[in-house]
């Protein structure tokens, strides 16, 4: 543990050094305000909820976690650094969990820095804060979610645009073919409903909005769980053996 979070510190520390990071949250911030109060009609709507900012969540991802990700190897691998950070007294796990967690730890900072969301609709109004929270959490591991599969795929290239490319383009593809309504019904009548049914379960969209309904279920919290795992083995994997690269 005491690897793991020094190397969590040197990553997490390293996010603040140039302006990037304050560029990163800053546009993170202005553009969750657009979806929330002009694309999702939030004065229209009249409900003091946060359903309109939530909802936009997945979207945000597609771009602004691939591109949080694909340095996180590809990076180290371009520059070489990734053979003295193996020479150091750590293992390939710790070295792994240590780089994915500051990533993650800097996506909940983004997440947590749209509290006025929070309290402006409960200015406005009485909202369930309970549903509100559970939301925030399902965004969170959402956020983890997507780091993980990013992090594997930055661990395959030295490129940072190929790895943002693909990271976009799975994460895309695990909406479209698994919690896009319109591509669910696509396939029906092409497969079985239990394959279809089973095809949806694997969602990012399914489980978060499972979460986001205020109801934290058990199978989601290990549906996100799990797929941070095994990305996090692969990534692993992947990295023994570019070793030699």
């Amino acid at each position: 543990m005491h690897n793991i979070c020094t190397l969590f510190r040197r990553e997490f520390a390293s996010y603040f050094a140039t302006p990037l990071a304050f560029v990163f949250i800053v546009i993170f911030l202005f553009l969750t305000g657009v979806c929330t109060f002009v694309l999702g009609g939030f004065f229209e709507r009249g409900q003091a909820d946060l359903a309109p900012f939530f909802t936009y969540h997945p979207w945000l991802y597609l771009f602004f976690i691939p591109a949080l990700s694909m340095r996180l190897w590809a990076e180290e691998r371009k520059s070489g650094t990734i053979e003295l950070l193996m020479t150091l007294p750590v293992t390939l796990w710790q070295a792994v969990l240590g780089k994915f967690l500051a990533a993650w730890a800097f996506a909940g900072v983004a997440l947590a820095l749209t509290f006025p969301m929070w309290i402006t609709v409960n200015y406005l109004g009485d909202p369930d804060n309970g549903t509100i929270l559970a939301a925030y959490v399902g965004s969170f591991l959402m956020a983890g979610g997507f780091l993980a599969i990013g992090s594997c795929i930055s661990a395959t290239t030295r490129n940072q645009v190929i790895a943002f490319i693909l990271t976009a383009m799975v994460c895309l593809v695990l909406f479209l073919l698994t919690g896009f309504g319109p591509a669910i019904n696509a396939l029906d009548g092409l497969l079985p409903q239990s394959i279809i049914d089973a095809i949806a379960s694997m969602s990012f969209l399914t489980h978060f909005s499972s979460i986001a309904k205020g109801v934290i279920d058990l199978r989601d919290l290990l549906y996100f769980a799990t797929l941070i795992a095994i990305s996090l083995a692969a990534n692993a994997i992947v990295l023994d053996m570019k070793k030699a690269d």
